[in-house]
């Protein structure tokens, strides 16, 4: 995404577009000075209208009463255009002012179209349902209103056949169809315009606080920089001057610490949460990943991205989409299609073996997570829809290094047994960051309360903090913080302590609950989400089997 560093002064973009609670009058005003600003009368455009154009194939996005046409644009978005896609028809005001600098947030008037006639301060926009959450695509033939059926998806289920279609079948989709289908009981409009309007106030106070700036020298990572030097010296002084197996399982251990507190600062730079500049940011997160890590920096922002627009969506998060191995909510016992992976999560006969014995795999199969995770980065650099940027020879260039050196590492060793032991230690030392990126998600609510819901209630609903104390928060590199994290990811990870004491009197402000847990706790939780979800699976099969034999007799 671009970005530059955010400072204290008030956004420009909050005094045009920013919907502050209290004011009535805010839509009319944001609106006009929408239109005032912008380099041409903008029209208003009706819900109707809206619908009519996302059916025939444009990409419409609201931020706030501004209609955005991010069809070119979506190609080109650093976010990746899924991330764009999700949020067709929608008002995507909360998550722009989440994700983008205020330069950025200004540039994207440049794509407003209209103005949504339909829009009102007290409740807000009425969302359409995206395309994409219906399971359709832009058709391949190119021509207008064509779309096509990639998959099969809850929130279609009546729009389609239930025969599976084939890509190339061409999909007739009507601006009725775009209406919501999914609207829970309880979830009240007003209710979610509020903590919407006072989610844009509370960012204020952040930014006011001065928390967007990186603190002190070295943004904050003086003792972080230190450490790393000396887990990465301390591997290799073990590995080059001792010869036995102590030593050199000792180096494995340490190189892995290494590569674990390393992926706190690519997680750090592909939120651009280190010096606030995208392009130096990914630089930086592609250097640590790629050359020393051995992983795609680029595959990490493709998928971690969609994961904070989508949190805790089964049909949507790529970061809970772990069939075979675990199933945190029973959806996933219905073969759903993953929008992101673009293909069936079969509940197959090797699913069926492992989830109901999930939790006691857990932290065995997480041990092993970083092998999985080189499958993912490779598929991904290697994938038809990669660009063949500087940025992708960059990171090839980078792999190429960090198996050259860790290849060479392995070589040396005297023995097969010796290197078998350091590929293992060094690859389970690095996996207690595994743990960490799941423990805030995988207890959380996994429902899907459809496009009604606002950023900061469905944020809050699917993520939980993980407590502990200052002295040892390096050892978590801010994922413990995951709550206010997943509010304002560009926020430094250095500051989100302070950060997190203003969203916690957001949340008693608007009744909403602030979930965090021990670690301990937290761990507990989620292994009781797994075997609830296996003793599930279990009493499903046994009725399955029952049947079965019945018929036979």
């Amino acid at each position: 995404m671009i970005a530059t560093r955010t400072t204290p002064a008030e956004p420009l973009s909050a005094k045009i577009l920013t919907l502050n609670a209290g004011e009535d009058a805010a839509a009319a005003q944001a609106a006009s000075a929408a239109a005032k600003r912008a380099p041409r009368q903008l029209p208003p455009l009706t819900r109707a209208e809206i619908a009519t154009r996302i059916a025939s194939g444009q990409a419409l996005v609201l931020k706030g009463p501004l209609v955005l046409n991010v069809t070119a644009w979506s190609a080109r978005h650093p976010g990746g255009a899924l991330a764009l896609l999700h949020f067709v028809g929608r008002d995507a005001e909360d998550e722009m002012a989440a994700y983008h600098s205020d330069a950025t947030l200004e540039y994207m008037r440049k794509y407003a179209v209209g103005v949504a006639s339909d829009f009102d301060d007290e409740v807000g926009w009425k969302p359409l349902t995206p395309p994409i959450a219906l399971g359709l695509v832009r058709h391949s033939d190119g021509i207008k209103g064509h779309w096509a059926r990639e998959g099969r998806v809850v929130a279609a289920e009546g729009l389609v056949p239930e025969s599976e279609s084939a890509l190339d079948d061409v999909v007739t989709l009507t601006a009725e169809q775009l209406e919501p289908v999914i609207v829970p009981a309880g979830l009240d409009r007003r209710v979610e315009r509020t903590r919407s309007k006072a989610y844009h106030d509370l960012k204020k106070q952040v930014v006011d606080a001065g928390l967007f700036v990186p603190p002190g020298p070295l943004s904050g990572y003086g003792k972080d920089i230190v450490r790393y030097l000396l887990l990465g010296g301390g591997s290799l002084a073990l590995f080059f001057g001792t010869t036995g197996w102590a030593g050199q399982m000792a180096s494995a251990a340490l190189l892995g610490f290494m590569w674990q507190q390393l992926t706190f600062v690519v997680h750090d730079a592909c939120h651009c949460g280190v010096t606030g500049n995208w392009w130096w940011d990914r630089m930086l997160a592609m250097t640590v990943a790629d050359w020393i890590g051995g992983l795609s920096a680029g595959w990490w922002c493709d998928n971690h991205d969609i994961h904070h627009l989508v949190t805790n969506h089964p049909e949507h998060d790529p970061d809970i989409q772990h069939i075979p191995f675990f199933a945190i909510s029973v959806q996933f016992f219905r073969n759903l299609w993953s929008t992101y992976y673009k293909r069936i999560m079969w509940l197959d006969k090797f699913s069926q073996y492992m989830i109901p014995i999930q939790h006691r795999l857990y932290y065995i199969v997480l041990s092993l997570a970083r092998f999985n995770l080189y499958v993912l980065s490779y598929m991904h650099l290697f994938g038809k829809k990669v660009k063949h940027d500087f940025f992708w020879k960059y990171e090839l260039s980078g792999l190429a290094f960090f198996w050259l050196y860790y290849g060479s590492m392995l070589r040396s060793l005297p023995t097969w047994g010796m290197v078998f032991g350091y590929l293992v230690v060094s690859h389970v030392c690095a996996s207690p960051v595994h743990v960490q990126i799941v423990l805030s998600h995988f207890a959380c609510s996994t429902d899907d309360l459809g496009p009604l819901e606002s950023f900061p209630s469905r944020q809050l609903r699917t993520t939980m903090d993980v407590v502990c104390g200052e002295d040892i928060e390096f050892v978590h590199g801010g994922l413990h913080l995951q709550v206010t994290h997943h509010l304002f990811p560009r926020l430094p990870r250095h500051n989100l302590r302070k950060a997190s004491l203003l969203v916690k009197d957001y949340c008693k402000a608007y009744d909403i609950e602030y979930m965090e847990h021990g670690w301990l706790d937290g761990n507990r939780q989620v292994l009781d989400t797994l075997r609830d979800v296996a003793n599930q699976l279990a009493i499903l099969k046994q009725v399955a089997d029952k049947e079965i034999a019945e018929k036979m007799h």
